[in-house]
């Protein structure tokens, strides 16, 4: 038995929620980063889930099940880095980091493929994401904490300086 790894695997536009639901079925663990929020329409208010990052899902899988997820006819293909060949590994501790920011976070996250700059290390210490490490960096003249995604970009959140503590 070959040691499962977090790939991240590109799929149709709008078809987030149909192959996560499929690897489900298949057995085959996944992540879909969704956020539940009130869409307001003209006659009438709605709870929808929002994908964090379209076109995208991340799967937690071995060799085997690797080869399954692209036998899904909305599964394009792999993150893979230019000049690699191989899908590009999430490391464990960044996803768990990110899992933990979007399951526990009362206010909306958000996921930014521009490269925000290092920040001061810190840990969240009062509130829903208390526990929560990662990076204290000021966006739009807020306090935000950012988990990193090496490979793809940075989740942030908007918090509190006296919720942390470095």
């Amino acid at each position: 038995m070959t040691e499962k790894k977090w790939l991240a695997a590109y799929v149709k536009m709008h078809h987030e929620k149909r192959v996560r639901d499929r690897l489900t079925e298949l057995g085959i663990e996944n992540f879909l980063p969704v956020q539940n929020e009130v869409r307001q329409w003209s006659d009438r208010k709605k709870r929808v889930e929002r994908v964090l990052i379209p076109m995208m899902i991340f799967v937690h899988v071995d060799s085997a099940e690797q080869r399954a997820v692209l036998t899904h006819p909305s599964v394009l293909r792999y993150l893979v880095l230019r000049g690699e060949h191989t899908p590009t590994e999430i490391p464990e501790e960044q996803m768990n980091r990110f899992r933990f920011m979007l399951d526990f976070s009362d206010q909306p996250v958000s996921f930014s493929t521009a490269g925000l700059q290092p920040g001061e290390k810190v840990r969240v210490i009062k509130g829903p994401l208390a526990g929560l490490e990662g990076e204290l960096v000021t966006v739009d003249g807020k306090s935000t904490v950012v988990v990193r995604i090496n490979q793809l970009g940075c989740a942030t959140v908007e918090i509190c300086t006296s919720m942390v503590w470095n």
